[in-house]
């Protein structure tokens, strides 16, 4: 197998690249008018790929009172 084809998986940080390169096109004018409908279909169906895949951040806990030092 060449290296080439050991590297074809896609992340999650790609699909969080490709949407971030999206915005800055979009940012720049880089997408005519007629484009922008599919840009911005695309864009969400891998930004809700990212939403549903990221880690979840775990609640903090608050101390309780007696390890606080109250």
């Amino acid at each position: 197998m060449t290296e080439q084809t050991q590297n074809n998986n896609i992340t999650l940080q790609d699909l969080v690249t490709v949407v971030q390169i999206i915005d800055a096109c979009s940012e720049r004018g880089a997408f005519k008018g007629e484009e922008l409908a599919a840009v911005a279909v695309v864009r969400e169906k891998f930004n809700q790929i990212v939403k549903a895949n990221m880690p979840k951040e775990e609640p903090k806990e608050e101390p309780k009172e007696a390890e606080a030092g109250v």
